[in-house]
């Protein structure tokens, strides 16, 4: 007998829209995630704001989880993991690992949204610092500091003087083998940058970049205001080294717009760290059997007119575990995904039934 249950491993914007959207269509689910709490990156991550629209990130998740809260058709597994699966599309039966004890749940369709991880700036040879000065940064750690509303060094407790960001740090990158434009971090470090400003008004902020990659409105949305109303420095150049210099840091590299060498001392530094699979997603991919790219992210088959459908049938996958997505992206790919197995349980639905 076909299951009607649908399953979605993971719980962040993508899988968290599936679920609402499944909610909606009277749809029984199942939520596996790995975390402590549903919300994904915005929430393991700390965000500040969401980008482009600088909305609390806590509320906007807050307002998208509630509606899946004591719903007797939603049954959420917190800290849990899918370590088995048999079965076909209508009838699959996963074996769910949680506080050392095992299930097995039952589901017609799965949807995918395991999401990605941010890339670790240790593998650009240290170049920039990350593991040898306290004052070079994430945009993950940037972000902390900024929904706590103290923006200081971390290695003094000041706040900064002078703060610079370095645009592309594992993204556009043939030599670590991530050629792919990660898509948020030009947006991302913009919309940092004026939320710097804003908490520390006396800063200088600069952000170094190979381009500026704004697509869709952010261009007016965080660019032109970051530039011509918070005074951002945009300066198109390549970093070569970061040095230290007494307790600032000096920034070497080429004004590729002036054609010149430049030096420039700052209090911290932000790396704009890109996208990458997460642990999660290269190994559920391979748990369900799921073709991967050759940078680790699920495939889709028939993109970009099939954006949610993977390799093998009853399976979906939505949201960053496919490819560098925003957020915008990843609920709209969640929606898809619950609408595509919607359809497919009412396929495999006997004759006369629901």
């Amino acid at each position: 007998m076909p299951s009607e249950r649908v399953l979605i491993i993971g719980g962040g914007p993508a899988g968290i829209e599936a679920a609402r959207s499944l909610a909606d269509l009277g749809i029984p689910l199942t939520i596996i995630e790995s975390g402590e709490r549903l919300g994904g990156m915005p929430i393991t991550a700390h965000y500040a704001a969401l980008t482009p629209s600088f909305e609390d990130a806590e509320q906007a998740m807050g307002r998208m989880i509630a509606p899946l809260l004591g719903n007797p058709a939603i049954d959420v597994h917190l800290q849990s993991t899918i370590t088995a699966l048999r079965g076909a599309a209508g009838n699959f039966a996963l074996t769910v690992a949680s506080d050392g004890t095992q299930a097995e749940v039952e589901a017609g369709a799965i949807i995918v949204a395991t999401g990605f991880q941010h890339f670790d700036p240790g593998r650009e040879t240290q170049m920039y610092g990350y593991y040898e000065f306290d004052d070079v940064i994430t945009l993950a750690d940037s972000e902390r500091l900024l929904k706590e509303h103290r923006f200081v060094r971390p290695s003094d407790g000041r706040p900064p003087e002078r703060v610079a960001f370095i645009q592309c740090v594992g993204s556009r990158d043939r030599q670590i083998g991530n050629e792919f434009c990660s898509k948020v971090c030009c947006g991302v470090a913009s919309k940092q940058a004026i939320e710097i400003r804003q908490q520390l008004p006396d800063s200088k902020v600069f952000i170094f970049y190979i381009d500026m990659r704004m697509y869709g409105y952010w261009e007016n949305q965080i660019y032109w205001p970051a530039q011509e109303k918070y005074k951002v420095n945009f300066i198109r150049g390549i970093v070569a080294e970061v040095l230290k210099k007494g307790d600032r840091l000096v920034i070497r590299g080429e004004d590729t717009t002036l054609g010149r060498p430049m030096e420039i001392v700052v209090d911290v530094l932000v790396l704009s760290v890109g996208m990458e699979p997460s642990k999660g997603t290269r190994e559920i991919a391979k748990l369900l059997g799921l073709p991967q790219n050759k940078y680790g992210f699920i495939e889709t088959q028939g993109a970009p007119l099939a954006t949610v459908v993977t390799a093998v049938p009853g399976i979906f996958a939505a949201g960053s575990c496919t490819g560098p997505a925003d957020l915008e992206d990843c609920v709209s790919m969640g929606a898809a995904a619950a609408l595509k197995a919607t359809a497919l349980l009412r396929k495999k639905a006997p004759a006369g039934g629901g």
